[in-house]
């Protein structure tokens, strides 16, 4: 991902500034996704819970309201745990991630703004 403007640069344009703000946010689509894969693979293979089960319990920890089914394996629980961990860092992440563009724009042209009033 390209770097943002250092704040003796001029403000991104608008058009720029949407594509940016549209690739953060497929990059966090894919990063849910793919947590999202790796959260049902592992229900499935730990728990042997069917595929929609697995969707559901996955979604859940990853959205951080918790699984639906308790793990009843002791690798079920040691994958759990660790995913729980994962999906609680991942929802930061992911947001950083999308709202980055937007945060630094609101920021960049708020120095300006001070800036031209100094």
């Amino acid at each position: 991902m390209k770097r943002f403007e250092h704040r003796t640069e001029p403000l991104l344009a608008t058009q720029a500034f949407i594509r940016r703000v549209i690739i953060s946010f497929l990059f966090g689509i894919v990063l849910i996704l793919l947590s999202l894969a790796v959260g049902m693979t592992g229900y499935h293979v730990f728990e042997h819970l069917e595929w929609i089960d697995s969707f559901a319990n996955a979604s859940m920890l990853l959205s951080g309201m918790g699984p639906l089914e308790q793990p009843q394996t002791e690798a079920g629980k040691i994958f759990a745990g660790i995913y729980a961990l994962y999906s609680g860092l991942a929802v930061i992440l992911i947001a950083g991630i999308t709202f980055a563009p937007i945060v630094h724009r609101f920021l960049h042209k708020f120095h300006l703004e001070n800036k031209e009033g100094e």
